[in-house]
């Protein structure tokens, strides 16, 4: 679930003080849009952040979001997109599928909670889970109760041993998944999100702007290295970008790498480049990139000696997919693409070749 795309909504309510709610997907069947932990936010005035579906479900979500705000009361909401006689939600709706979607409202009263405990968690680079309450009959444990770690519950007043025993039953149970919890009698759908990955670009070059820009977009976290200090200019990068200065062979006693997850070579400096390599063949880092060609790639892994045998099986150079184009925003866009089906434990092929392969 893309975190990032719902926090401006998010903090430009509650500067207004106006009330949100947020939509999770907790349950889905066949073929869907979205799978269980994904959400997304509904603003009072019809604004929302995050998708649920191509566009269809969306405006009908608004509908519900306005009683959801008005009450404070959550409801779960569901969709059956399998029949063919459904005009609306049939086959026109781009998947044959079905979800259910839990609603709850975020709001000053919630004390602006679960949104608050994940932006909080979302800032500081770490995993996030919260539990919600899908079905209950006990009253002091209504539908949409947040359960998580965070202190004593937003929701009002509860009992302190029942919250206690969906907080350890959340803790146990897996990502994303629904667990029956007795006493109380009570289902939760535990919701994770795993930190955004961390991008080390090592050099900050023209070309590494738009590698950083495309990485940003998708919600990473971006750390750009290099010892020259014309090209560490913040208004260069995205805002949350962390620029450091410092001299190639010092990489590895300032920065941690074995916290990213890839690395991608390229300041166009033979020298530099190889003292990059010789740090990360030294790391536990799964993915490193060098931006050039087979020969250079070639050169510097002569150069690096024994060095080079540490490094080999994580190495991609070229680094990219084969996409086409020369182009700086080109160039980026293959190398995001590559490291992202890295991180998911993927290859890159087009999906007709899976389908049909």
């Amino acid at each position: 679930m893309s975190l990032h795309r719902l926090l401006p909504l998010f903090e430009r309510a509650r500067g207004l003080d106006q009330p949100l709610v947020l939509a999770t997907v907790i349950r889905t069947g066949g073929s869907t849009y979205a799978k269980p932990g994904a959400q997304m936010l509904i603003a009072s005035d019809g604004e929302y952040a995050g998708l649920l579906s191509g566009g269809c479900l969306e405006g009908d979500l608004r509908e519900h979001a306005r009683t959801v705000a008005a009450s404070g009361t959550s409801r779960i909401v569901s969709y059956d997109l399998r029949s063919t006689t459904d005009q609306l939600f049939g086959l026109g709706a781009g998947c044959e599928g079905a979800m259910d979607i839990l609603m709850a409202r975020v709001s000053a009263f919630e004390r602006w909670q679960p949104l608050d405990y994940m932006a909080a968690a979302a800032r500081r680079g770490d995993p996030c889970r919260v539990a919600f309450v899908i079905e209950s009959r006990d009253a002091d444990l209504p539908l949409g109760l947040m359960v998580s770690n965070t202190g004593t519950p937003p929701n009002g007043a509860m009992v302190d041993s029942k919250i206690l025993a969906l907080r350890n039953a959340a803790d146990a149970g897996a990502g994303n998944s629904l667990i029956q919890v007795n006493p109380p009698d009570v289902e939760l759908f535990v919701s994770v999100n795993a930190p955004p990955p961390r991008l080390l670009l090592l050099g900050g070059g023209p070309d590494a702007r738009p590698v950083a820009e495309l990485a940003a977009f998708l919600g990473w976290r971006v750390v750009v290295v290099d010892h020259r200090a014309s090209y560490l200019v913040p208004a260069r990068f995205p805002a949350a970008t962390e620029l450091i200065e410092l001299r190639p062979a010092e990489l590895a006693s300032v920065v941690t790498l074995d916290n990213f997850a890839a690395a991608v070579v390229m300041s166009h400096h033979l020298e530099s480049d190889l003292h990059y390599l010789r740090c990360l063949a030294h790391s536990h880092l799964p993915y490193v990139g060098l931006l050039g060609p087979a020969a250079r790639r070639e050169k510097l892994l002569s150069d690096l000696g024994t060095d080079a045998d540490l490094l080999r099986t994580r190495l991609r150079a070229p680094v990219g997919l084969d996409i086409g184009g020369r182009a700086p925003e080109s160039i980026a866009l293959s190398i995001i693409g590559e490291v992202h089906a890295a991180i998911a434990g993927r290859g890159g092929r087009p999906f007709s070749d899976i389908v049909h392969g």
